[in-house]
Protein backbone atom coordinates (compact mmCIF):
# COMPACT_ATOMS: atom_id res chain seq x y z
CA UNK A 1 0.00 0.00 0.00
CA UNK A 2 1.11 3.57 -0.79
CA UNK A 3 0.02 6.53 0.91
CA UNK A 4 -0.33 10.28 0.21
CA UNK A 5 -1.23 13.04 2.31
CA UNK A 6 -3.41 15.58 1.00
CA UNK A 7 -2.52 19.44 2.29
CA UNK A 8 -5.63 21.15 1.45
CA UNK A 9 -6.15 25.19 1.60
CA UNK A 10 -3.60 25.91 3.28
CA UNK A 11 -2.36 28.65 1.68
CA UNK A 12 -1.65 32.33 2.88
CA UNK A 13 -4.70 33.68 2.12
CA UNK A 14 -6.82 31.49 4.06
CA UNK A 15 -4.75 30.91 6.56
CA UNK A 16 -4.16 35.02 7.02
CA UNK A 17 -7.93 35.66 6.89
CA UNK A 18 -9.78 32.76 8.78
CA UNK A 19 -8.82 32.84 11.96
CA UNK A 20 -10.41 29.33 12.26
CA UNK A 21 -7.79 27.30 10.13
CA UNK A 22 -5.06 28.11 12.19
CA UNK A 23 -5.90 25.46 14.78
CA UNK A 24 -4.17 22.93 12.02
CA UNK A 25 -0.97 24.49 11.65
CA UNK A 26 1.05 22.85 14.17
CA UNK A 27 -0.26 19.04 14.13
CA UNK A 28 0.28 19.49 10.32
CA UNK A 29 3.67 21.65 10.27
CA UNK A 30 5.11 18.73 12.71
CA UNK A 31 3.51 15.65 10.72
CA UNK A 32 5.33 16.80 7.00
CA UNK A 33 8.76 15.78 7.83
CA UNK A 34 7.60 12.24 9.44
CA UNK A 35 5.03 12.06 6.54
CA UNK A 36 8.04 12.60 3.90
CA UNK A 37 10.59 10.16 5.83
CA UNK A 38 8.32 7.69 5.53
CA UNK A 39 7.69 8.06 1.92
CA UNK A 40 4.19 9.48 1.87
CA UNK A 41 3.74 11.32 -0.78
CA UNK A 42 3.11 14.48 0.01
CA UNK A 43 0.47 16.99 -2.23
CA UNK A 44 -0.42 20.49 -1.36
CA UNK A 45 -3.84 21.24 -2.96
CA UNK A 46 -4.42 25.47 -3.35
CA UNK A 47 -7.28 27.19 -4.77
CA UNK A 48 -7.13 30.20 -7.01
CA UNK A 49 -9.33 31.18 -10.06
CA UNK A 50 -9.04 33.35 -13.01
CA UNK A 51 -8.64 37.03 -12.35
CA UNK A 52 -11.29 37.84 -15.38
CA UNK A 53 -13.71 35.25 -13.69
CA UNK A 54 -13.57 32.28 -16.33
CA UNK A 55 -13.74 29.28 -14.17
CA UNK A 56 -16.27 30.81 -11.59
CA UNK A 57 -19.66 28.70 -11.71
CA UNK A 58 -22.22 29.65 -8.96
CA UNK A 59 -22.72 32.41 -6.55
CA UNK A 60 -20.57 31.13 -3.82
CA UNK A 61 -17.45 30.81 -5.96
CA UNK A 62 -18.24 34.24 -7.58
CA UNK A 63 -18.94 35.71 -3.98
CA UNK A 64 -15.14 34.13 -3.20
CA UNK A 65 -13.92 36.07 -6.43
CA UNK A 66 -15.91 39.17 -5.88
CA UNK A 67 -15.09 39.50 -2.38
CA UNK A 68 -10.69 40.59 -3.24
CA UNK A 69 -8.28 39.37 -4.64
CA UNK A 70 -7.52 36.65 -2.33
CA UNK A 71 -8.51 33.96 -4.53
CA UNK A 72 -7.16 35.40 -8.16
CA UNK A 73 -4.77 32.98 -9.57
CA UNK A 74 -1.45 35.23 -9.19
CA UNK A 75 -2.15 36.40 -5.98
CA UNK A 76 0.08 35.66 -2.66
CA UNK A 77 -2.91 34.33 -0.93
CA UNK A 78 -2.79 31.73 -3.05
CA UNK A 79 0.09 30.44 -2.52
CA UNK A 80 0.94 27.42 -0.09
CA UNK A 81 1.96 28.71 2.98
CA UNK A 82 3.63 25.44 4.25
CA UNK A 83 7.06 24.91 3.09
CA UNK A 84 7.36 22.42 0.15
CA UNK A 85 9.96 20.51 -0.98
CA UNK A 86 10.83 19.20 -4.42
CA UNK A 87 9.76 15.65 -3.82
CA UNK A 88 6.11 17.20 -2.86
CA UNK A 89 3.49 17.94 -5.56
CA UNK A 90 1.45 20.96 -5.74
CA UNK A 91 -1.99 20.97 -7.31
CA UNK A 92 -4.08 23.84 -8.59
CA UNK A 93 -8.05 22.99 -8.29
CA UNK A 94 -10.58 25.88 -8.97
CA UNK A 95 -13.70 24.05 -7.05
CA UNK A 96 -14.48 22.62 -3.95
CA UNK A 97 -12.73 18.64 -4.40
CA UNK A 98 -8.87 18.26 -4.85
CA UNK A 99 -10.14 16.01 -8.04
CA UNK A 100 -12.61 18.02 -9.75
CA UNK A 101 -10.55 19.14 -12.50
CA UNK A 102 -7.23 18.66 -11.66
CA UNK A 103 -4.95 16.32 -12.10
CA UNK A 104 -4.43 14.98 -8.48
CA UNK A 105 -6.24 11.21 -9.88
CA UNK A 106 -3.29 10.93 -12.33
CA UNK A 107 -0.05 11.94 -10.09
CA UNK A 108 -1.87 9.53 -7.39
CA UNK A 109 -2.48 6.71 -9.85
CA UNK A 110 1.10 7.04 -11.80
CA UNK A 111 3.03 6.76 -8.36
CA UNK A 112 0.97 4.03 -7.30
CA UNK A 113 -1.14 5.54 -4.41
CA UNK A 114 -4.40 3.87 -2.92
CA UNK A 115 -4.53 4.96 0.33
CA UNK A 116 -5.19 8.67 1.29
CA UNK A 117 -5.13 10.59 4.95
CA UNK A 118 -6.98 14.25 4.52
CA UNK A 119 -6.08 17.48 6.10
CA UNK A 120 -7.17 20.91 5.34
CA UNK A 121 -9.88 23.34 5.76
CA UNK A 122 -12.87 23.27 5.92
CA UNK A 123 -13.30 20.59 6.98
CA UNK A 124 -17.10 20.69 5.75
CA UNK A 125 -16.18 22.04 2.16
CA UNK A 126 -12.62 20.92 0.73
CA UNK A 127 -12.11 17.82 3.36
CA UNK A 128 -15.69 16.76 2.78
CA UNK A 129 -15.64 17.24 -1.13
CA UNK A 130 -12.18 15.83 -1.94
CA UNK A 131 -13.00 12.58 0.68
CA UNK A 132 -16.68 11.74 -0.96
CA UNK A 133 -14.80 12.32 -4.25
CA UNK A 134 -11.68 10.18 -3.21
CA UNK A 135 -14.13 7.14 -1.67
CA UNK A 136 -16.01 7.15 -5.14
CA UNK A 137 -12.44 6.64 -6.92
CA UNK A 138 -11.82 3.75 -4.90
CA UNK A 139 -9.15 4.99 -2.36
CA UNK A 140 -8.43 3.92 1.31
CA UNK A 141 -9.47 7.16 3.53
CA UNK A 142 -7.95 8.22 6.84
CA UNK A 143 -8.97 12.23 8.02
CA UNK A 144 -6.66 13.14 10.43
CA UNK A 145 -8.95 14.49 12.87
CA UNK A 146 -6.73 17.65 14.06
CA UNK A 147 -5.10 18.56 10.92
CA UNK A 148 -8.89 19.81 9.74
CA UNK A 149 -11.02 22.70 11.20
CA UNK A 150 -14.43 23.92 10.13
CA UNK A 151 -15.82 27.60 11.02
CA UNK A 152 -18.50 25.75 13.08
CA UNK A 153 -16.80 23.39 15.13
CA UNK A 154 -19.88 21.33 15.96
CA UNK A 155 -19.81 20.61 12.03
CA UNK A 156 -16.57 19.59 12.40
CA UNK A 157 -17.24 16.97 15.04
CA UNK A 158 -20.54 15.84 13.23
CA UNK A 159 -18.23 15.04 10.41
CA UNK A 160 -15.23 13.62 11.84
CA UNK A 161 -17.25 11.46 15.04
CA UNK A 162 -20.39 10.35 12.38
CA UNK A 163 -20.42 11.11 8.94
CA UNK A 164 -16.44 10.53 7.51
CA UNK A 165 -16.62 7.56 8.93
CA UNK A 166 -20.01 6.16 7.87
CA UNK A 167 -18.19 7.17 4.32
CA UNK A 168 -15.46 4.28 5.54
CA UNK A 169 -12.69 6.44 6.69
CA UNK A 170 -9.99 5.88 9.52
CA UNK A 171 -10.21 8.91 11.85
CA UNK A 172 -7.09 9.63 13.74
CA UNK A 173 -4.87 12.63 15.05
CA UNK A 174 -1.84 13.83 13.05
CA UNK A 175 0.14 12.38 15.76
CA UNK A 176 -1.03 8.86 14.99
CA UNK A 177 -0.39 8.89 11.48
CA UNK A 178 1.33 7.53 9.29
CA UNK A 179 1.61 3.95 10.57
CA UNK A 180 4.39 1.74 9.21
CA UNK A 181 1.97 -0.16 7.63
CA UNK A 182 0.60 2.41 6.04
CA UNK A 183 3.94 3.47 3.36
CA UNK A 184 5.77 2.15 1.28
CA UNK A 185 8.67 2.58 3.60
CA UNK A 186 10.53 3.79 0.78
CA UNK A 187 10.31 6.46 -2.17
CA UNK A 188 9.74 5.05 -5.60
CA UNK A 189 10.36 6.78 -8.78
CA UNK A 190 7.16 7.74 -10.86
CA UNK A 191 5.72 4.69 -12.64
Amino acid sequence: MRSALIVGDLQAGVLGNYPFTKAVVPPVMELLPRARAAGVLVVFVRTAFRANGADLAGEVFAAFHRASDLFHEGSPGTEVALEVTADDVVVLKRRTSAFAGTDLDLVLRARGVDSLALTGVATSAMVAATLYDASDRGYKLTVLRDGCADQDPAVHELLVNTVFPNRGAEILTCAEWPAPSRTSGARTAPR
